[in-house]
């Protein structure tokens, strides 16, 4: 008996040593994180414009810092953002490469009119031109199979349910805070639709089913569409939203008079969806017994337009803008919604130019000085000609142009009624001796140019003297046309007697790009590199095709030559080198640097009396503010006894005006003796 009771008692004792032995596990307690009260949630749905389709501006992008949280519906790979990971919200939204919504104007009106240890969290679904029942859990399969192509790879970032990706997003954010009301802007793709308010109404009993919500405490708003005064693409959807409550007694619509619109009409922009997004703030603020108070908004900057401004002369037909007060300000205007930063550039000063809030963007300048001045727009880094303006070719492109008038003083380079027109024609001419002709043998080159002809040309069989006329570095060869005005120049001296009739040639001079003074070369006068290609060109192919196909008088004696800035450069190095060819000549702020006049040119000036007859007419002019002066050499050369006359232009500086005047002097001195 004793010993059946030690068996018995012994294996449990050893059971007990081993219980002993073992080492004791510890009781595991999951450590729930506690709901944060202060943590309000807002659940965000619907189509494009609770997507967002303006462009975020730069006041759009940076956060408001970690009071205003998203909780992302997908992943944002360049933002560092993952799905169902809180991150500190900052447009975009919704998905990458979606644009500005209310939701982020909601956002931070909320922290700025709630208690600072209030948060706010948003969830963000949406896809643009989505139908209700696309939110709709028994409908949504059926929606996907009839939804257009562009809209499949939308569905496919919610994995083909946004509604089940809204909850279960929603479900997660729970475990944090407290939802406090959803968010919807939706209904054009259900204009006129008369279920669309009990759809609505299905969609938030869903949400407020499926994650347990009382909805007398968490309200629906929906916010109005876009109106663009009566003019809006679903303008009839506004009843519909504005009836809502009348389904859903726990809606509440968010207005949208006066929110501005992108030029779709369909969509707000920039400016419209920060308005639309302040009052969904503000709705929600005043629902949860606080004062609404509004963040701070950049706003456009009003620019506005005085009665007197008018459009300018190189506005393209049909264009308002640009324009120019009676004060010679000028006013620029171009559309670019999607833009962030467009800036004028005229005169070498930048203007920033001011979004107007409908997807366009105005400037004004400070008083300009007159006369005609390249300009430019730039958008993000990228100079573009200003599409209201004709172009002209000038600083190595084509850019846009803005003359701003003189008075009755500029009458000289303006068409004039009551007398005869002459004509400039365009001709292309064959060239041996252009650089490009080297080739391959025999080749020829054709070279463009412009002709000018007086009005009487066309009346008979006389000859006419030729003076050749080149322009400026990175100018062209229209540019004495059309920013010179040089037609109108000649045929108002020509009808008041004061100039001969004459030919004038003018052609590219191979200096349209600019030199590249850097890389060497000379630039020394008579050892010129740049635009030098021309020199054989002009002796050896432009002379002799003017004189074969025009009525000229072929002799030095009827032959001048002149020239602006780099083109007066080019002058003095073909006619000091040929005056055997050439016997008038002029410069207009003349790009001739160093010139020692005593032997330049194998001393052509060191023997003034022969020059003197050689030469008939030397003229030299530049502006008061130009970077260029020759009075220097205009000194020197009086010192040598050669004679040479000279004018300032007052008040201008290396441009049109200045060497229009300059033209306007010296065409009177050519071809008499």
């Amino acid at each position: 008996m004793i010993l059946a009771l030690a068996l018995l008692i012994l294996p449990a004792s050893m059971s007990a040593q081993k219980r002993k032995a073992a080492p004791k596990k510890k009781a595991v307690i999951e450590q729930v994180k506690p709901v944060d009260e202060n943590f309000y949630i807002f659940l965000c749905f619907g189509q494009s414009n609770m997507e967002g389709a303006a462009r975020p501006e730069a006041q759009d992008l940076a956060s408001p810092g970690p009071r205003f949280l998203l909780m992302p519906a997908v992943d944002f790979p360049e933002k560092g953002r993952k799905m169902g990971e809180w991150c500190e919200a900052s447009a975009p939204l919704c998905r990458p490469n979606t644009g500005l919504t209310p939701a982020d104007w909601f956002g931070r009106t909320l922290v700025a009119s709630l208690p600072e240890n209030i948060k706010i969290g948003v969830i963000h679904v949406a896809i643009g031109g989505i139908d209700i029942k696309g939110f709709l859990p028994d409908s949504i399969g059926n929606y996907i199979k009839t939804a257009p192509n562009w809209m499949k790879g939308m569905l496919a970032a919610y994995d083909n349910n946004p509604y089940e990706r809204l909850v279960t997003l929603a479900k997660k954010a729970q475990k944090d805070g407290v939802i406090k009301g959803i968010l919807m802007h939706q209904g054009e793709t259900n204009t006129g639709d008369p279920k669309w308010a009990s759809m609505v109404k299905q969609v938030y009993d869903n949400l407020c089913g499926d994650l347990q919500l009382k909805p007398e405490e968490v309200p629906l708003y929906a916010g109005n569409i876009v109106q663009a005064g009566g003019k809006g693409v679903c303008i009839g959807c506004k009843k519909q939203i504005d009836e809502l409550p009348l389904t859903l007694h726990t809606s509440q619509v968010i207005s949208s008079d006066d929110c501005t619109n992108g030029p779709d009409r369909l969509h707000f922009d920039a400016a419209g969806y920060r308005e639309l997004g302040c009052r969904y703030g503000e709705a929600v603020a005043r629902n949860l017994g606080y004062e609404p108070k509004r963040p701070y908004i950049e706003m456009p900057k009003r620019i506005e337009v005085p009665a007197d401004a008018v459009t300018v002369e190189n506005a393209i037909p049909g264009n308002e803008f640009p324009k120019i007060d009676s004060q010679r300000r000028a006013y620029f205007r171009i559309n670019a919604p999607e833009a962030r930063k467009v800036v004028v550039d005229i005169c070498s000063k930048k203007y920033d130019m001011q979004p107007d809030g409908k997807g366009g963007f105005m400037a004004v300048t400070d008083p300009l000085p007159v006369g005609f001045h390249y300009y430019f727009m730039n958008i993000e880094g990228v100079n573009f000609i200003d599409p209201a303006s004709e172009t002209y070719f000038g600083c190595n492109r084509e850019a846009g142009g803005l003359e701003v008038p003189e008075g009755p003083e500029g009458d000289y380079y303006r068409p004039q009624q009551g007398i005869a027109h002459g004509q400039v024609r365009s001709i292309y001419y064959p060239s041996a001796h252009d650089a490009n002709s080297k080739l391959s043998n025999g080749q020829i080159v054709w070279r463009h140019a412009l002709v000018y002809t007086p009005a009487e040309y066309e009346k008979g069989k006389k000859k006419y003297p030729v003076l050749y006329l080149q322009h400026g570095m990175g100018e062209g060869e229209t540019s004495w046309m059309l920013q010179g005005k040089m037609q109108h120049i000649m045929d108002n001296a020509i009808a008041k007697g004061e100039a001969v009739p004459m030919i004038v040639v003018m052609e590219s001079g191979d200096i349209k790009a600019p030199f590249n003074f850097a890389g060497g070369g000379s630039n020394e006068q008579g050892r010129s590199e740049y635009g030098a290609s021309f020199y054989p060109v002009l002796l050896n192919d432009l002379i002799p095709y003017i004189d074969s196909n025009f009525r000229t008088k072929a002799d030095r004696e009827n032959r001048a030559m002149a020239g602006l800035s780099w083109g007066g450069h080019q002058t003095f190095d073909v006619v000091l080198q040929n005056l055997d060819k050439f016997a008038w000549m002029g410069t207009f702020s003349g790009a001739i640097f160093g010139l020692d006049v005593k032997t330049a040119y194998n001393g052509v000036f060191a023997n003034a009396d022969e020059f003197n007859k050689k030469i008939h007419y030397l003229y030299m002019n530049w502006g008061s503010d130009d970077f260029v002066n020759s009075q220097p050499i205009v000194d020197s050369l009086r010192e040598l006894g050669v004679k040479v006359d000279s004018s300032v232009s007052e008040g201008t500086g290396h441009e049109f005006l200045t060497w229009r005047r300059g033209l306007h002097e010296f065409i009177p001195h050519l071809f008499k003796k």
